[in-house]
C-alpha cells in the first residue's frame, strides 16, 4: 500500500508538471520512475498470486483449471 500511494503522489507531480510547463525531458524522466514503479508492484502482485496460486493447486485435483487461469492472468501482466 506505501508503494501505492507513492506512485499515485508521483502522478499528482507529474500532473503538476504538466500544468506547470515543466521541460519535456524532466516529465518523461518523472514518467520513466512511475512505470518502473508500477512495475515493481506489479511483479511483488504477481509474486503473491503464484503463490496463492500453487497452494491452491496443491489442494485441488483440477491443476487444468489452475493452470489456464494462471495463463490468463500472465497474458494480460505481460501484454
Amino acid at each position: 500500500m506505501k508503494r501505492l500511494s507513492r506512485i499515485e503522489g508521483h502522478i499528482r507531480g507529474i500532473k503538476n508538471m504538466v500544468e506547470d510547463s515543466r521541460p519535456c525531458p524532466d516529465v518523461l524522466i518523472k514518467i520513466a520512475a512511475v512505470r518502473g514503479a508500477v512495475k515493481q508492484v506489479g511483479r511483488i502482485i504477481l509474486n503473491e498470486y503464484l503463490k496463492e496460486s500453487v497452494a491452491r493447486t496443491t489442494q485441488q485435483e483440477d491443476v487444468k483449471t489452475e493452470i489456464e487461469a494462471l495463463k490468463i492472468v500472465l497474458d494480460r501482466f505481460l501484454s
